[in-house]
């Protein structure tokens, strides 16, 4: 009988049914082959399943994997056709159990499993994920890792005992070792100089331990709270108080006398607010709907609701209307946001004052509280509060309609400039540039100082809220621009030249793209605010003389012109386009301070001056 056909017969039966003793099989036929006529194959019994497991190792397709037991026996033909007795042959091969080394080659354990029934081996745990190991990476590399250093995975440590064995080791040599053991079951495993440890008997710092030799407190330690009389606690006295220094009288009397002149001097005075009062000016501060003068009015001719400018302005020509009432120079003036039908006004004679700009034209309403001349003011994003800031050193918030003072913050610095954030979630900061170099950030709220932005070199003369409000930008007496992160001290952009000279007054344009900043050496520069704060070198306008004034600049609402006040009471106007001068007059008797276009008009400009008087052009 030829061993090769049997050889290969039986293989097929390998395939099916993972019988793994071929060979053996395969010589027991050869021997007996005279003898055998057919061979029928039986099924394995069910003990074969227990291997079904383990698949072959062939790369054999489908097909070959779902071949019968009839297409197995057909191969097979009686080896001599004259004999008719057949012998059949009964294979019901026995299940081949794997070892326990090659059931566990085949262990994988995947990165998702959460939890292992058993104790995995080295060998396992580091064994790739998928396909064959990488030769060019060691076991540490090819190691789970959810850092770049390794696997990091929650503590939960006690600040006190991580403190106290950290405190142990670097002052006595040993600390206990928290990989082994615990201390409460079990004596703790320490790790360190041992002959300190016995020294010490183990016992950290926060224990009472031995005194070290460059320990030279010499104090009564009698810390046994038994001892009721005795017990001196770590309060203890010195040993010896006669061994203390003790001065003189002579040198008594002259610490006294240097102590007295210290404490004299560092008392600060506290200085007592003016008493805030109001007075209005109308006869009736409501209407007959019940309206205060707060109300947009709606009977002047102009949509004072809409946010949209004017299609085209003009140049104003002549004065139509004077607002007198400030007895010394009006220091600043502010519309009412949105609508601008009122005119806010403070001045160096301590008052602010609230004018009508439509109709009668009246003084509504007078604010009186600060001791000294205020620098500055601004309205809240509806316009119901105000903030003014004087050299007194006090910032005042103020109802717009009743005239009461709600709030007083000072830092006993002077502010010289005031600004609400824009945003109507942060309405309740405010931001002001004070004469020690810094830019404080107030809560209305508290009362309290959140954020400093102490960058500048000089005092603090502007500040204006660009980029959708997200930065702002302030000048200095440094002669610089800073550009801020809202709530990050640090400025992220400065902007300073040779060239360059003190801006006093800024002015952010109505599309929010320019930045007007009038130059103590007479001129009005432009930055870009989109494009990096870059400097218009060729965007200059000049003519007008500023120098040592903080004159203030506005655009037009239509973007054609810009306009500017003049040490000399002028009032020019620029072409922007071609930054020529159109149009210069004279305006005020001394230095025109202020110049504010209306928002809602196409030629009307308010103006105001050292002269005290507050003028209106068309």
């Amino acid at each position: 009988m030829n061993r090769s056909i049997i050889f290969s017969t039986l293989r097929e039966v390998n395939r099916k049914w993972r019988c793994l003793e071929i060979s053996r099989l395969a010589d027991e036929i050869c021997l007996t082959g005279s003898k055998v006529r057919d061979l029928k194959v039986c099924q394995p019994n069910v003990e074969m399943h227990c291997i079904q497991n383990y698949d072959s190792d062939s790369s054999d397709g489908e097909d070959e994997k779902q071949e019968t037991t009839d297409d197995l026996t057909a191969h097979l033909k009686p080896l001599d056709p004259d004999k008719k007795s057949i012998t059949t042959i009964a294979l019901n091969a026995a299940p081949v159990i794997a070892t326990k080394e090659e059931i566990e080659q085949k262990r994988h354990i995947g990165h998702s499993v959460k939890e292992v029934t058993y104790n995995p081996k080295y060998d396992e745990l580091y064994a790739p994920q998928v396909g064959p190991a990488n030769p060019y990476k060691t076991r540490q590399m090819s190691a789970v890792r959810n850092t770049l250093s390794g696997f990091a995975e929650a503590a939960h440590v006690s600040n006190f005992e991580f403190e106290n064995q950290r405190r142990t080791f670097h002052s006595y040599g040993y600390a206990m070792d928290p990989s082994e053991g615990n201390s409460v079951v079990s004596e703790p495993v320490l790790v360190g100089d041992e002959v300190a440890k016995e020294e010490n008997k183990g016992k950290t710092v926060f224990e009472s331990a031995k005194k070290r030799p460059e320990d030279k407190r010499k104090r009564l330690r009698n810390d046994n709270p038994g001892d009721i009389e005795g017990y001196l606690g770590p309060w203890g006295k010195f040993i010896d108080e006669k061994t203390v220094m003790k001065p003189n009288e002579e040198e008594k009397k002259e610490l006294d006398e240097i102590l007295a002149k210290r404490s004299k001097s560092s008392k600060q005075t506290e200085e007592k607010t003016a008493d805030e009062k109001t007075t209005l000016h109308i006869k009736d501060a409501y209407d007959y709907q019940g309206r205060s003068f707060l109300h947009t009015p709606q009977d002047v001719g102009v949509n004072l609701k809409s946010d949209e400018p004017p299609e085209k302005c003009f140049l104003p020509k002549k004065q139509i209307h004077t607002w007198t009432g400030h007895t010394k120079g009006v220091s600043a003036i502010r519309w009412f946001p949105r609508s601008a039908h009122l005119l806010l006004s403070c001045s160096m004679d301590c008052k602010i004052k609230i004018w009508e700009v439509y109709n009668d034209r009246r003084c509504v309403r007078t604010y009186s509280g600060h001791k000294q001349a205020v620098r500055d003011i601004t309205f809240n994003n509806s316009g119901t509060e105000f903030l003014s800031c004087g050299y007194d050193r006090y910032i005042k918030l103020w109802d717009t309609e009743t005239g009461e003072c709600k709030s007083r913050f000072t830092s006993r610095k002077v502010p010289y400039c005031i600004k609400y954030h824009p945003e109507e979630d942060k309405q309740h900061l405010f931001v002001a540039g004070t004469s020690d170099k810094k830019i404080v950030c107030w809560d209305i709220r508290s009362g309290e100082i959140v954020q400093e932005y102490d960058r500048h070199l000089g005092a603090v003369n502007t500040i204006t809220f660009v980029d959708h409000n997200r930065r702002f930008v302030s000048t200095s007496d440094d002669k610089s621009l800073r550009v801020w992160e809202w709530d990050i001290p640090v400025d992220f952009k400065y902007i300073a030249d040779p060239s360059m000279h003190s801006c006093p007054a800024v002015q952010l344009s109505p599309n929010g793209k320019w930045l007007a900043c009038q130059s103590m050496d007479n001129k009005i520069i432009i930055f870009n605010v989109l494009n990096r704060f870059k400097y218009m070198r060729k965007k200059t306008f000049t003519g007008h003389m500023v120098a040592g004034y903080a004159c203030g600049v506005d655009f037009s609402p239509d973007m054609s012109y810009l306009i500017s006040g003049d040490a000399d009471g002028k009032v020019y106007v620029w072409d922007w386009k071609t930054t020529k001068l159109y149009n210069k007059f004279k305006a005020h008797d001394d230095v025109c301070v202020g110049v504010l276009w209306h928002p809602h008009e196409t030629s009307k400009v308010a103006t105001c001056g050292w002269d005290g008087v507050i003028k209106y052009w068309d």
